[in-house]
């Protein structure tokens, strides 16, 4: 029962892999994001059922990270990797360039292993976790891939800016919040209702307009928005106090 948690996490790494043979043997930017949607399930299960079985160890710990850092750091660099790679045929001065998305892989790294040791991050998480980070980019490439041979310089410039800004976010001292409930009641737990609320939103409109891998990533886009928002709400709401 004690090594139910760690299948569930080899079975997160399992989808990582796949996600990545979808992207660099495949092409199959869609299938990735798939995979990743199906790791990022199975992150979510390991750790509810070690807290369901109380199986807590360091090995499973450690696992996680490692299962993660393949999944949702790896994964969508090989995914930005083919694209860049795809789009920069021809392009002037773009030779090397497919190699910055490993950029995501590192800093993903790099969150993980401060993740680890970092005993603020109980309840919230500093800086962007590498699931979302994940599903942003598997979902956004294949969103957006229809657009860029219109003009592949301007995807390139694009992409290489969000790489500098997800890669900077992971490892930065933001404060987000999480869709961890200690209780299932409005007041407490405002900001996750409301991001839920949101996302079913976006699904719904994107569903409709035929885009809904782009409402993935928008989705994506209010987490970090929100928790912004939500820092500086509570920032004047303690400065009020004090005052």
């Amino acid at each position: 029962m004690k090594n139910i948690p760690n299948i569930i996490t080899c079975l997160n790494l399992l989808a990582g892999c796949m996600a990545c043979v979808m992207a660099l043997r495949f092409d199959n930017f869609v299938g990735a994001f798939i995979f990743i949607v199906i790791a990022a399930l199975f992150d979510f299960l390991d750790g509810f059922f070690a807290r369901l079985l109380k199986a807590y160890s360091d090995i499973g710990a450690e696992l996680d990270s490692l299962a993660d850092i393949v999944s949702f750091g790896l994964a969508p660099s090989c995914v930005i990797y083919v694209y860049l790679s795809q789009i920069s045929v021809g392009t002037p001065y773009a030779l090397g360039l497919p190699f910055f998305a490993f950029l995501i892989a590192i800093f993903s790294g790099i969150r993980l292993a401060k993740f680890n040791v970092d005993t603020r991050q109980t309840t919230s998480f500093l800086g962007l976790p590498v699931p979302a980070n994940g599903l942003f980019w598997t979902s956004f490439i294949p969103a957006i891939l229809p657009y860029s041979q219109m003009n592949p310089i301007i995807s390139i410039v694009i992409i290489t800016i969000l790489i500098v800004i997800f890669s900077l976010l992971m490892t930065s001292e933001i404060p987000m919040f999480s869709l961890k409930f200690k209780s299932y009641t409005w007041k407490g737990n405002e900001w996750s209702y409301s991001l839920i609320l949101l996302s079913i939103l976006i699904i719904a409109l994107s569903s409709i307009a035929g885009t809904f891998l782009l409402g993935v990533s928008l989705i994506i886009i209010a987490y970090i928005v929100m928790s912004l928002i939500k820092n500086i709400v509570e920032t004047k709401s303690s400065e009020k106090d004090l005052c």
